[in-house]
């Protein structure tokens, strides 16, 4: 079968056709007009705002990326380092100086940050909410796709705009994350558009990216977790005390998942005066998201999904009590939940907690 890009005599194509949906973004632009892409930064959300920025150069004026928060993760800010993805701080100064705005990889409800602001173009693969719906002049909104990036390499190929190594790099890395390796909710097109694009991204600063994963700093966190760890049947639990970014906690606990014999692990720390615990399981045997409720739900926010979940308890709950051993005798005390029916729940039957709060940016 051959599926060679449209610009080198493909016959067969990757993508469907979009001519009418292609026509109508493409009519927005304007050569005397000014635009700003918003976005909460993650993989897929840089990538995807490079690609809008890719569609629209000599479409416009000028474009820019402005992100509404703070990135954190090494991996991220290693693929901003690598792929040379130019973002400013969203501000009210910055706002002003441009005439109309796109918003990719969210909705206008989905960030404080995001209000007040009249977009002209949405693109966004989370469900929308009914009672918020989307108000822009182009919308595509698709919850089935794992990933925009998916979305964008289906109009650059259409669009018959061949991404560049660094472009190309990106939008991959985007499918990786939102797919979780394609662990995650996926569609053929996303399997697609990870084939097409792998013959055209840069391996080596991928794999760069891919292992940035720490901050050197965070090493002496990884040293208080194994000096105190906890079995508790299958599971493994951890203390690692005060924690400048509860972020570190979500790697511990991934790490940790990579020992043969756990089947999941809590990892638990103190930031800003809560107490926060990071479940991660195989996804096979108990549902962490029921687990997570059961042992903390009655405390604070709690809950998750079967295989991944989270909770934040107010620190004064502990009562001046040991934080280590308070959240260890939670957990302890939920032994019944091995066998509950609870624990066969599919992932919409639990209490949840977005993703956007379970995976660091």
């Amino acid at each position: 079968m051959n599926t060679r890009h449209p610009n080198s005599g493909e016959t067969m194509a990757y993508f469907k056709k979009q001519d009418t949906e292609l026509e109508k973004l493409l009519a927005l632009f304007n050569r005397d007009e000014r635009w700003l892409i918003i976005i909460s930064a993650d993989p897929d959300a840089m990538a995807s705002a490079m690609a809008l920025r890719r569609i629209m150069a000599h479409h416009v004026a000028a474009v820019e990326i402005a992100q509404v928060n703070t990135v954190t993760r090494p991996d991220n800010l290693a693929m901003i380092r690598y792929l040379r993805i130019p973002m400013k701080p969203l501000t009210p100064t910055l706002l002003k100086q441009f005439d109309r705005f796109a918003m990719v990889d969210s909705q206008p409800s989905h960030h404080p940050a995001f209000a007040g602001i009249n977009y002209s173009i949405v693109v966004d693969h989370h469900p929308i909410n009914p009672a918020r719906p989307v108000n822009a002049a182009f919308q595509d909104i698709r919850p089935d796709c794992g990933a925009v990036s998916t979305i964008f390499t289906q109009y650059l190929y259409n669009l018959r705009i061949r991404p560049g190594k660094l472009l190309a790099t990106a939008l991959l890395f985007g499918i990786k994350t939102d797919t979780n390796n394609f662990e995650r909710n996926f569609q053929d097109m996303d399997i697609r558009a990870y084939r097409y694009l792998s013959r055209l991204s840069n391996h080596v600063l991928l794999r760069r990216i891919m292992r940035s994963e720490y901050h050197m700093q965070w090493l002496s966190y990884f040293t208080r977790a194994l000096a105190g760890i906890h079995s508790i049947s299958s599971g493994l639990y951890t203390y690692v005390g005060e924690i400048e970014n509860p972020d570190i906690l979500v790697f511990i606990a991934d790490f940790l998942m990579r020992v043969h014999e756990i089947r999941w692990t809590a990892v638990c720390g103190v930031a800003e005066g809560k107490i926060v615990v990071i479940l991660r399981g195989d996804g096979v045997g108990r549902d962490l998201g029921a687990f997570a409720a059961a042992c903390f739900g009655d405390l604070g926010s709690a809950g998750g999904h079967k295989g991944m979940a989270r909770a934040e308890i107010p620190l004064e709950t502990a009562e001046g009590r040991s934080v280590e051993f308070f959240i260890y005798k939670r957990l302890r005390a939920r032994p019944q939940l091995r066998q509950d029916t609870a624990l066969d729940k599919t992932p919409d039957q639990s209490k949840k907690i977005p993703l956007a709060h379970i995976y660091p940016a």
